[in-house]
């Protein structure tokens, strides 16, 4: 892409990464967003991808807000159970790419999820009872 003009100013943008403050329920985080940056103006442009890394922080402030799991503890304790994220979904709960969106700060996972993951990391033994197959009744 070609550097784009501000809509604003008329000058040339350029790419950067600068602050950017989000807040849920009176907790704030701040950090830096990839973006199209004009320096007369407070004007700015963001891609999808930029615009990914402010969904995953908002997830993060999110989770911490709401008492779950931050992406890299879930990740610690897939790889401590030794399950590949499409066996951790199906078995934990979420479905094959759940982990995987999880990991990457794309999801947020249910209470469920992160109650199920909290217990497996006191007792990993306890995975054998979800591997279990059950019978129909």
């Amino acid at each position: 892409m070609s550097n784009p003009v501000c809509p604003e100013t008329g000058a040339t943008m350029y790419r950067d990464a600068r602050p950017f403050t989000l807040t849920y329920k009176g907790e704030s985080i701040t950090f830096e967003m990839p973006g199209w940056y004009c320096d007369r103006s407070e004007e700015s442009i963001h891609t999808g991808e930029d615009l990914k890394v402010s969904d995953r922080m908002l997830n993060r402030l999110k989770a911490s807000c709401e008492g779950l799991l931050p992406p890299e503890e879930i990740r610690r304790i897939r790889k401590k159970l030794n399950l590949t994220q499409e066996a951790a979904g199906v078995v934990i709960g979420g479905g094959p790419r759940a982990f995987q969106k999880y990991e990457k700060g794309d999801l947020l996972p249910s209470r469920a999820v992160c109650n199920a993951l909290i217990l497996l990391d006191r007792d990993p033994e306890a995975l054998s009872v979800l591997k279990v197959p059950r019978k129909a009744a």
